[in-house]
């Protein structure tokens, strides 16, 4: 069904992983997405897709990609992000290894070889004569706030949930289903967690050590607020479960506050994340650290809370079209969730039904990462006999 060889797929994730696209929100000297959106763009224009570039941060472009089918027919969008971490201790992160059927480097696994699948799969969908489009998303700024997928949909989708219609502003496009092509390890992946980031300041006054009289401690403030997270976690763990996701979490990340040893503190900021699972969001959170943190409790010192940022957690039915279409094309895989955050929240929050399916493979964000070559050639076999059920 596809019209590639094995080969041809090992040199693509090759090319792709030889481009540095290192974040520069997570490292300052990382390159972005620039060089690798260039090379995308034109390999999907040579491949026959309808290209456009979202680029609303300088350095930071998106590339869409269409694939377009006769008309009357139900899209699928393949979405993968550019971006990867950094290097880390990797040596050589950017030369690209291959070895026993895998090919090692920085983004070969987290995502650069499930982007490659999305691209030859589109690419491939031109000999299906599909009545549906195939589009492929290969999006900025993943590995931090997913700038990129939000700009896509905000500047190419029109969304009900946004007030908008199809013809207003540019051009639009439809995508009436989406893969989100992150490693799954070849399962279905129909749920994942969210997260919401927030600051929890306690203000005390100022003074000289020897002036208890005047000093109210900040810092010793914030320690029935940590006690509260604590037990917050416990009394998570033991509660409701999510049947795919379990329970959500509460950590204490950082904290920060003081002068010097002989100054009472007038400010501490715990820095906490609270991972969440459907039907938990950041208002929810917001109650339940007000419950931990009650003003009264703090005497003349202060606590204030905000939110920094929030991504909601994602979920899709097992038996939900897409769900069916996808398992149905992959040879009803195992249906998982996962805890970590990935863009599929968006595109489902947005209108647009999204579940995950990828490679498999090891090492994200880790020294050594690598891929496994067929799992890659395996998805882009489901995405075109998805693309088949669905578009259609």
């Amino acid at each position: 069904m596809s019209d590639h060889s094995l080969d041809e797929l090992q040199e693509l994730i090759c090319s792709l992983v030889a481009i540095e696209s290192v974040n520069p929100d997570l490292v300052p000297s990382g390159s972005g997405e620039g060089l690798i959106a260039s090379f995308v763009a034109s390999w999907l224009s040579a491949a026959g897709l309808e290209v456009t570039v979202v680029e609303p941060v300088p350095g930071r472009p998106s590339v869409v990609g269409v694939m377009r089918g006769s008309g009357g027919g139900k899209s699928l969008m393949l979405n993968a992000h550019m971006d990867t971490v950094g290097a880390g201790g990797m040596t050589d992160a950017f030369t690209p290894a291959v070895r026993e059927g895998r090919v090692y480097g920085r983004g070969a696994y987290d995502m650069k070889a499930s982007l490659a699948a999305s691209m030859l799969a589109a690419r491939s969908a031109r000999s299906l004569n599909l009545k549906g489009d195939v589009i492929v998303t290969a999006v900025a700024d993943e590995e931090v706030a997913s700038h990129g997928t939000s700009a896509v949909l905000d500047q190419l989708f029109p969304s009900p949930r946004r007030g908008e219609g199809q013809g207003e502003g540019r051009e639009k496009l439809r995508a009436d289903y989406a893969i989100v092509t992150e490693p799954t390890e070849l399962r279905l992946c129909v749920a994942h967690k969210g997260f919401v980031w927030l600051e929890v300041e306690t203000t005390g006054v100022a003074a000289h050590g020897s002036r208890s009289d005047l000093g109210v401690d900040a810092i010793a403030h914030m320690g029935p607020i940590l006690s509260g997270v604590l037990d917050l976690n416990r009394r998570l763990h033991e509660g409701p479960r999510h049947g795919l996701l379990g329970t959500g979490s509460i950590h204490a990340s950082l904290i920060e506050g003081g002068q010097e040893m002989s100054t009472y503190p007038a400010r501490c900021v715990a820095k906490l994340e609270r991972r969440t699972v459907p039907g938990e969001d950041g208002a929810s959170v917001l109650r339940e650290i007000a419950e931990i943190s009650p003003p009264h409790s703090l005497g003349r010192a202060t606590v204030g809370t905000r939110i920094v940022l929030e991504q909601p957690p994602s979920e899709v039915a097992a038996d939900h079209p897409l769900s069916r279409a996808v398992a149905r094309a992959a040879g009803d895989p195992v249906i998982i969730g996962v805890a970590y955050w990935m863009d599929m929240a968006l595109l489902n929050a947005d209108g647009i039904p999204c579940v995950a399916f990828g490679p498999e493979g090891a090492g994200e964000h880790a020294d050594v990462e690598w891929v496994d070559v067929a799992s890659v050639q395996r998805c882009v076999e489901v995405y075109l006999k998805s693309a088949e059920l669905l578009c259609n």
